[in-house]
């Protein structure tokens, strides 16, 4: 059940009707995933929401490898619903499924080409460790620059503020969407 109050437009003030109003007449189409919680606080909803445009359709990286970094992320902190979310965009993206099962899963994928191993390597190490040791950071330097090395780490520092607020939220999965981390409360 989620635990922060749905946010009508009856309900909200105006700064957050103005916020909302922004967030739904973007790319996302509608106030969805972590932004009801965020409007609570509508000044970092709508800092949230500038982050989150920039991480999704900003970068240097196509959406295979971006939606890569996404998912280990949310596998990390086993957020459903961003699973849920970008699961599908990863393998819209190009990303094979036997990947995003390895992922999903926590194992490193078989199979994976040079680009993908590279930042799954640097998410992974990331969001387990906090840190990336220097050759997986040299490695992505080399294929992506120190351009793609920031990119990375703001897509993972974004995921992980997206994940600890949908599952501390308890946003639910759509309606006959099966869970993708049985026994987790997020």
């Amino acid at each position: 059940m989620p635990r922060f109050t749905e946010l009508t437009d009856a309900a909200m003030d105006e700064r957050q009707r103005e916020v909302a109003a922004a967030i739904a007449a973007g790319a996302r189409g509608g106030v969805k995933g972590p932004y009801n919680a965020w409007l609570h606080a509508p000044e970092l909803a709508a800092r949230m929401e500038q982050v989150g445009r920039t991480i999704r359709w900003g970068t240097s990286f196509p959406a295979r490898l971006s939606e890569l970094a996404i998912i280990v992320t949310a596998a990390r902190w086993r957020a459903k619903y961003e699973w849920y979310a970008h699961a599908r965009l990863a393998l819209e993206g190009g990303l094979a499924s036997a990947i995003v099962e390895a992922i999903r899963l926590r194992r490193r994928p078989e199979g994976m080409a040079e680009d993908e191993a590279a930042v799954h390597d640097f998410a992974r190490a990331l969001v387990d460790e906090g840190d990336v040791p220097d050759a997986v950071f040299d490695r992505c330097k080399a294929l992506f620059g120190e351009r793609g090395c920031a990119e990375l780490l703001g897509a993972c520092g974004f995921y992980v503020a997206v994940g600890f607020t949908l599952n501390v939220a308890r946003v639910p999965l759509p309606e006959g969407v099966a869970d993708p981390f049985p026994g987790s409360s997020g």
